[in-house]
């Protein structure tokens, strides 16, 4: 006698709708159509924001104008931050299933991401001036922040570095898996530590 079947409800099977996207070229196709939408639609957004966030919301009453910084500052952090983060997945991607998109996708972060790091750290130095009377001081998060631009340009390098590109894909994806405890170190590092920067 044989043993029953179980058959699997269709309502219960995984979707399958984003995994036609793993083939690169297909990605690829359906990105470059795309991408002058989005890229159209961030400007907008962007640029209604800066406006908003620098001309239209008042005056902090302690900080004053100097508040405004933090419409830029905040969000360049968290880019940042993210950026990583999204470096540090490429690299599980990259090291454990060798899937050519997501070294793609590291290379395409990793400037970007720096960028955003060297904005939040001017645009902190910029606010910090005023508020703390120093351009720049070591504090635990200022250090951390810095660090990870550091890990952004040794990124960057890596993937040069190598005359083989998968080689350099390859060690950069190391780098961005042991450069991911920063991401933590930035998050908790007003509370680890008596630090100037606030919570």
């Amino acid at each position: 006698m044989d043993a029953p079947v179980s058959v699997v409800p269709a309502a219960e099977a995984p979707p399958r709708s984003l995994h036609r996207f793993a083939n690169p070229g297909r990605f690829l196709r359906l990105s470059g159509r795309v991408l002058p939408w989005l890229a159209g639609v961030a400007l907008v957004l962007t640029l209604a924001g800066l406006y908003w966030g620098l001309f239209v919301s008042p005056a902090d009453w302690q900080q004053g104008d100097a508040v405004r910084i933090m419409y830029v500052h905040v969000p360049a952090a968290w880019l940042a931050s993210a950026g990583y983060f999204a470096l540090a997945v490429c690299a599980v991607l990259s090291l454990v299933w060798r899937h050519p998109l997501a070294d793609l996708a590291a290379a395409e972060i990793g400037p970007v991401g720096a960028g955003f790091a060297a904005l939040c750290l001017a645009t902190g130095s910029i606010w910090g001036k005023p508020m703390w009377g120093a351009w720049w001081v070591w504090d635990a998060r200022l250090t951390s922040v810095l660090v990870l631009f550091f890990l952004y340009l040794g990124h960057i390098a890596l993937i040069r570095a190598f005359d083989d590109p998968q080689r350099g894909y390859r060690a950069a994806a190391i780098l961005a898996l042991v450069g991911a405890v920063d991401l933590p170190v930035i998050k908790f590092s007003v509370d680890w530590w008596n630090t100037l920067h606030q919570q």
